[in-house]
């Protein structure tokens, strides 16, 4: 006897209404994604549930895989066996003496079959009788056990499942639309990819590259960065801006205090016009609120005032130390921290503007025709489309 099935609980999608059907085919399309190096596994779904049949497959390292689908609020190694007391009662005992530390456990059966002929709580009380009579060393505390036997008497089978696997909960990528994450290099925008992601938004970036003032390795760090999103959702395609040109211009004909007010707001106009291109709805920041002086209520103000756009901010309550955590939590700090400068960091000036006014700016700007400049950024956009096979080349290489 062995584990042969996950069974995915959802989270937020179970509180949604004629549409849920939606969440939940997009939730299995990217759970198949997901287990894509598991040919023989097989995802289906029962009325407010979802199983992955192994097949022969690793219990562990599919489990792992599962772990990386928004839209799942927990996940259990589970054992499926006809409707069938003495079944039942064998499965419960295998699951009992093959859980580790544990020394009391509880029994809590759900019977959504209702023509299975023992009631829930009678069958609680048969359950535990058969696993105390079975084994030493036990005993049963309902309300604060080591292990909770979960037994889901279902119309088409049951399923034992003796431990609950926390999942990233949210909403499954590619439900909320598509935004354009302005992807830097540093440790807070791939964090806020992460967490827009976690609310079903299916993400591309954009990335602003100046060489030779940035170099090669800053946009490898960047295309890192993007490699480890895919871990979380689809494909994800990288625009990558030449703004040498555009960033020179504005630092040697602008105002130097509000050289990067005047910059932000031009990342902003070339975005746009990346969201037009690509029908995408929105753009994302790792803007943090008071973090740096271009990340001011005023600045926040004068750099917005160039779109119509949504611009999404997932980490605008967020301190530091939060965002770090994170970023430690999903892989990506040791990334981030790499010693490769980005434009945002290059031309940062003395004592930039913290406190911008629009009037100003839009004077300041009016003082030169930045649209010649803008167009061939726009035009020498380079797309690179990252799949997530290079974490794969890098799993089968461990296995040679």
């Amino acid at each position: 006897m062995q584990y042969d099935h996950i069974l995915i609980r959802y989270g937020e999608i179970a509180l949604k209404g004629k549409n849920r059907k939606t969440f939940i085919i997009q939730l299995q399309n990217n759970l198949r994604r997901q287990l894509k190096s598991f040919p023989d596994a097989v995802i289906k779904r029962t009325q407010g549930r979802m199983f992955v049949l192994l097949n022969g497959h690793d219990p562990d390292q599919v489990m792992e895989k599962c772990q990386h689908v928004f839209g799942i609020q927990s996940l259990s190694l589970a054992l499926k066996v006809q409707n069938d007391e003495t079944e039942i009662k064998d499965a419960a005992l295998w699951a009992l003496k093959n859980s580790t530390d544990v020394r009391t456990f509880k029994v809590s059966v759900k019977r959504i079959d209702k023509q299975f002929p023992i009631r829930s709580q009678d069958m609680n009380h048969v359950l535990g009788k058969h696993l105390l009579s079975n084994t030493t060393g036990y005993t049963v505390d309902v309300h604060h056990p080591d292990l909770e036997l979960k037994v889901e008497i279902r119309t088409e089978a049951t399923y034992i499942t003796s431990s609950v696997v926390p999942g990233l909960g949210g909403l499954p990528v590619g439900s909320s639309g598509k935004t354009l994450l302005m992807l830097s290099g540093g440790i807070d925008s791939p964090v806020a990819g992460y967490l827009t992601m976690k609310r079903g938004v299916e993400v591309e970036a954009i990335h602003f590259h100046s060489p030779p003032f940035t170099s090669e390795r800053a946009k490898q760090k960047v295309l890192d960065l993007a490699e480890k999103l895919t871990n979380y959702g689809n494909q994800v395609k990288v625009h990558v801006v030449p703004f040498t040109k555009l960033q020179q211009h504005i630092f040697r004909e602008m105002p130097e205090k509000y050289g990067m007010t005047i910059m932000r707001r031009m990342m902003l106009r070339v975005s746009e016009r990346v969201c037009r291109k690509e029908s995408i709805l929105s753009m994302t920041t790792g803007e943090s609120l008071g973090q740096v002086a271009s990340q001011t209520m005023e600045s926040m103000n004068a750099i917005n005032e160039v779109t119509n756009y949504p611009v999404l901010r997932p980490l605008v309550s967020m301190d530091k130390d939060e965002i770090i955590k994170i970023s430690r939590d999903i892989d990506m700090y040791d990334i981030s921290i790499r010693p490769y400068d980005d434009c945002c960091t290059i031309f940062v000036p003395k004592s930039p503007k913290t406190r911008p006014v629009r009037e100003k700016v839009n004077e300041f700007e009016a003082q030169t025709d930045f649209s010649e400049l803008i167009e061939e950024a726009v035009n020498g956009i380079e797309v690179i489309t990252l799949t997530g096979k290079a974490d794969e080349e890098k799993e089968f290489d461990d296995l040679l």
